[in-house]
């Protein structure tokens, strides 16, 4: 089972748009698996669009994959997002990681756009079979309660075939929806422990799906720092952490220590059946934060370097 440690950040922590795409470099330049962006429609804090964020972010790249962690599918019409991974899948020579979700009931977009996040499941799911579709097929027509395509198709299609499609979220729903429909699962904000019973729960309904989902297609995204938990960086992201809904056990969602302390966190996540990583590092400004990513680059991503053997536990 390889692992891969990508790197993510909360909103937009960077002073200029300069120090931002010097950040990008940096991942470039020093081997860094692959960058991640969070969705967040509606927000006063200042947050990237993730499928624009990924088209710079490729752009400026040769070897970097990135992702979005996770596109709220039903903010979005499944033609339109379809089209746009298979372009930048397409134009970056299959660099492009989507995950896709259905986003949370308490979520500020539902009541600024004025919609109703009852029934968003199922719209997820018919998207999500329209989108696998038109990505392979050379006509789509689908009839649906949500959608409905007439000899729909796209053009240039993704270069990887097929494209990756993770799905996001904890629930009995989206459990199944991984296990039906998905190539991989990436977790919320959750502990290793926490994410150990969704993983086993996923590979079972898979295997009664007929279908198996790679071991290596399993991922989880922690926060770290170098230093300790009373650093005031730290202590503000506990804080932030503590005011999302759902959110019991903030510090245990965080890794404050040594790079042995946060290599420790991630050989957890491997045990829970874990092998993808998006590390997000707390840092003070600019120069913080790259000094807490290239840490990570040279001190704990190095150990994961190597093949390791599969987590106990049943295969899907």
């Amino acid at each position: 089972m390889g692992i891969g440690i990508g790197f993510g950040v909360a909103g937009f922590p960077f002073s200029s748009v300069g120090a931002y795409h010097a950040w990008i470099d940096l991942l470039e330049e020093q081997g860094a698996d692959s960058v991640w962006f969070s969705e967040r429609l509606v927000s006063h804090t200042p947050t990237l669009e993730p499928m624009a964020a990924i088209g710079m972010a490729l752009g400026r790249t040769k070897r970097l994959k990135a992702g979005m962690n996770a596109v709220i599918v039903p903010f979005r019409d499944p033609l339109v997002l379809a089209k746009e991974c298979a372009t930048l899948d397409f134009l970056i020579g299959g660099r492009l990681l989507p995950v896709f979700g259905v986003g949370d009931e308490r979520a500020p977009e539902w009541r600024a756009t004025g919609r109703d996040p009852r029934g968003r499941g199922e719209q997820a799911d018919e998207a999500l079979v329209i989108m696998a579709r038109l990505w392979s097929e050379d006509r789509v027509t689908f009839e649906g309660k949500h959608y409905r395509y007439v000899d729909a198709a796209i053009s240039p299609r993704p270069v990887q075939q097929p494209l990756p499609l993770w799905i996001g979220g904890s629930s009995e729903a989206a459990i199944r929806r991984t296990a039906r429909v998905g190539t991989g699962w990436l977790a919320g904000l959750q502990t290793p422990a926490q994410v150990a019973p969704i993983v086993r729960a996923i590979r079972e309904k898979a295997a009664e799906y007929g279908r198996v989902i790679d071991d290596d297609h399993y991922g989880a995204g922690f926060s770290y720092r170098f230093g300790s938990a009373e650093d005031p960086a730290v202590q503000r992201q506990l804080a932030a952490l503590a005011r999302l809904p759902g959110v019991a056990d903030p510090a245990g969602l965080v890794v404050a220590g040594s790079a042995d302390d946060i290599a420790r966190r991630i050989e957890e996540f491997i045990a829970a059946g874990i092998s993808k990583f998006v590390a997000r590092p707390i840092a003070s400004d600019d120069a913080d934060l790259m000094d807490q990513t290239m840490r990570m680059l040279e001190e704990v991503v190095p150990r994961f370097a190597t093949a390791r053997p599969a987590a106990a536990g049943p295969r899907a």
